[in-house]
């Protein structure tokens, strides 16, 4: 079985060779894709991420940035970087993974269709 700090290490790794793939969206364009993935899975219309799986990842953000602290750095030093670094390696690899599948669905492609979009010409 593979230690924690290798798994996170492993997605981290697996997740930003996927948002820095030739052709791939930009970390930009991932961003600017959270605020319609919110409205689309709200209205119903995207069904590959759920709304809990979206509130998981405000609550992780807020996590990040809230002064408060269930391991704290000033008591446990390097040590209490590690509930943060689980939770920011969670929180990006969602991210990534998240938009990677809703871009590649608002442009109208899937990960498991094998069929090009357009027309046959005989």
């Amino acid at each position: 079985m593979a230690s924690p700090r290798l798994s996170i290490i492993r997605n981290l790794f697996a997740a930003f060779r996927l948002a820095s793939r030739p052709g791939g969206p930009s970390v930009g364009e991932r961003l600017s894709s959270l605020p319609r993935l919110v409205r689309a899975v709200a209205r119903g219309e995207y069904v590959g991420a759920t709304t809990g799986r979206l509130l998981l990842m405000v609550g992780a953000l807020a996590w990040l940035v809230s002064p408060l602290d269930l391991l704290p750095e000033a008591v446990l030093g390097v040590f209490g970087l590690v509930d943060d670094a689980v939770i920011a390696s969670w929180l990006v690899t969602t991210v990534v993974n998240e938009t990677e599948a809703f871009i590649g669905w608002e442009r109208g492609i899937t990960a498991t269709s094998e069929t090009v979009p357009g027309h046959v010409l005989r």
